[in-house]
C-alpha cells in the first residue's frame, strides 16, 4: 500500500508532514512539475518522488490530488489511463465535485472529496470530507481516516455542504491571520513592541479557540464572560459592532461560498 501525492505545493506539503507522523517515508510517493521542489522535499522528508504524475499514480493505491482547481483538467488527463479499480482518489480542490473527478477519470472511480486547511502543517488542521461509504472496504475507510487524523481533526459532511466547509475552515485561516495582524497593529499603536504584540495576539487567539473546543460553551457565552459591565472589553465589542465586524466576516463567507460553488 502506498499513498501518492500528485502535487506538492503548500497544502500538499502540509498534509505530507502530518501523514509522515503515522506512515513511513517508504509508504509514500509524490510528483510535482517543479523538479527543484521535488528534490528539496525528498531531502527534507526522505520521501521518494516520481518522474511523472502517471508514475506516481501507478505506484500508489491512495491518490491525493493536491493541485489547484485551475490545473485539475490537465492533471486528471495525465493520470486517467493509469487509474485502476482498486485506487482511492482523494480530491482536495474546492468546487470540484465527486462526480466531476470520477467522470474525468473515466467513470466508476472511487473518490473522496476533502477540504483541508494549512494548519495541517502543525498537526492542527481541520478537514471536511465526503464520500460514499458503500464504495469502500473497512480497511480502506480506516486508512482514509488515518490520513486525515494525522494532521488534525476531520468531520464527515454531505457533499452539498462542502462549499460551506471551504468558508469556515478551508479559507478561514487567512481571515484569522488578518485579525491577528490587526490586533497586533492596535497594540503597536500604543507602544507595545511588534514581537510582543504578535505573540500576545496569536496566543490569545489560540487560547480562545481552545476555550471554545474544550469547554463546549457557545462562543457568545464565552464572550459575555470577558465583558464586565462598563468595562474595557464591552467598549471594544461595541466598537466592533459599530463597524459591522460580524457582518464583514459573514460577507467574506458569502464571497468565498460563491467562488467555491462556481458562481
Amino acid at each position: 500500500m502506498k499513498i501518492g501525492f500528485v502535487g506538492m505545493g503548500n497544502m500538499g506539503y502540509a498534509m505530507l508532514k502530518g501523514v509522515l507522523g503515522v506512515f513511513s517515508p517508504e509508504d509514500i510517493i509524490f510528483s510535482d512539475v517543479n523538479k527543484d521542489r521535488c528534490a528539496k522535499v525528498k531531502e527534507e522528508t526522505g520521501v521518494e518522488f516520481a518522474e511523472s504524475n502517471a508514475e506516481c499514480v501507478n505506484k500508489a493505491k491512495y491518490i491525493i490530488l493536491a493541485v489547484k482547481p485551475q490545473y485539475y483538467a490537465q492533471v486528471l488527463k495525465s493520470i486517467e489511463n493509469v487509474i485502476r479499480e482498486e485506487h482511492v482518489v482523494i480530491s482536495i480542490a474546492p468546487g470540484k465535485t465527486v462526480e466531476y473527478v470520477s467522470n474525468a477519470l473515466g467513470g466508476d472511480v472511487r473518490v473522496v472529496r476533502a477540504m483541508p486547511n494549512t494548519p495541517a502543517l502543525l498537526g492542527e488542521g481541520m478537514t471536511g470530507i465526503t464520500y460514499d461509504e458503500k464504495l469502500f472496504g473497512f480497511e480502506e475507510i480506516e486508512v482514509i481516516e488515518k490520513i486525515f487524523n494525522s494532521f488534525g481533526k476531520f468531520r464527515k459532511v454531505e457533499e452539498r455542504l462542502m462549499s460551506a466547509v471551504t468558508c469556515v475552515s478551508g479559507s478561514s485561516p487567512a481571515y484569522v491571520y488578518m485579525f491577528i495582524e490587526a490586533l497586533a497593529d492596535g497594540a503597536v499603536k500604543y507602544g507595545l513592541p511588534r514581537d510582543a504584540a504578535v505573540e500576545m495576539a496569536a496566543q490569545s487567539v489560540l487560547g480562545s479557540a481552545k476555550m471554545v473546543l474544550e469547554t463546549g460553551k457557545h462562543p457568545g457565552e464565552l464572550k459575555d464572560m470577558v465583558c464586565s459591565p462598563g468595562g474595557t472589553t464591552i467598549a471594544g465589542v461595541s466598537a466592533l459592532e459599530e463597524s459591522a465586524f460580524r457582518s464583514a466576516i459573514i460577507k467574506a463567507c458569502d464571497k468565498c461560498f460563491d467562488k467555491a460553488d462556481g458562481k
